[in-house]
């Protein structure tokens, strides 16, 4: 499998998405359940929001940890502490788990990234048990995502790559409305659900805005990278003036919702 999403260190994800997806990881888990003795699978580790979240649970038996990125991979396991968790390089269109291996399988802000995801949902219901659980969340790129959307509407204005841009950001996969629900469901998946779930993304001021964007982290990140120096200015000097708004910078917070969906195995 190759992923769409683009990551050079561990330390940029961080602050591009890793603290945010940490914010999130506690009110999936509350969506998706979780039950004593249980082993869950977490698809698309990254480095580690709702793996470690799902360790505060002492009653959970053992916690499995995938991604295909080597460098999430690595910097997982350098802090992971606890002996239930195993966390390992792999597909999400092709686990490598025997059927019916877990409780639950999850996936925090990843089908989104996923060339076919599809598919792995399909792998998500294989691997997990008759009356266990499957359950995924992705960001509303479109309709959701306050702060984002100001960035790339702003680079939409100045150029015909920015609009192609925003295309591909706006409309990536699982993002519409009911969009997972149809996919769960067309897996063999039943008593499907879908809701939405809220976190604000907090900014110091500009600067910690967009340092991992500028640095060429995420999909926003990768666009800056294929423009000469003097557009890369441009679009800084003009994101910066949408983000102050008129006003010195400083601290701003932004609203983000996500779809969350989840599935019982038959």
């Amino acid at each position: 499998m190759t992923s769409t999403f683009t990551v050079h260190a561990a330390s940029g994800y961080e602050q591009l998405m890793g603290r945010w997806s940490r914010r999130l990881a506690p009110k999936f888990i509350d969506f998706a359940g979780l039950a004593p003795g249980e082993t869950i699978l977490d698809v698309g580790c990254g480095t580690g929001s709702l793996t470690f979240e799902l360790a505060k649970s002492a009653d959970l038996a053992e916690i499995q940890a995938i991604d295909f990125s080597p460098v999430f991979v690595e910097a997982a396991r350098q802090r992971n502490t606890d002996p239930r968790i195993t966390i390992g390089q792999a597909d999400a269109m092709a686990l490598p788990f025997a059927d019916n291996a877990f409780d639950r399988a999850l996936a925090l802000l990843v089908l989104h990234f996923v060339p076919e995801a599809g598919k792995a949902v399909a792998e998500m219901r294989r691997v997990v048990r008759p009356g266990g659980v499957v359950a995924a969340v992705v960001w509303d790129h479109y309709g959701g995502m306050t702060g984002m959307r100001m960035m790339i509407d702003t680079v939409a204005a100045l150029s015909e790559s920015g609009r192609q841009m925003r295309s591909r950001y706006c409309f990536q996969p699982m993002m519409q409305p009911g969009e997972m629900k149809r996919t769960f469901a067309e897996q063999g998946l039943v008593d499907v659900t879908e809701a939405e779930l809220m976190i604000r993304m907090d900014y110091a001021d500009f600067d910690d805005f967009w340092a991992p964007i500028g640095a060429g982290e995420g999909p926003l990140g990768r666009y800056m990278t294929t423009l000469d120096a003097a557009e890369q200015k441009r679009i800084e000097a003009a994101v910066r003036d949408a983000y102050q708004a008129g006003r010195p910078d400083g601290p701003r917070s932004f609203a983000n919702i996500a779809w969350a969906c989840r599935g019982i195995v038959p």
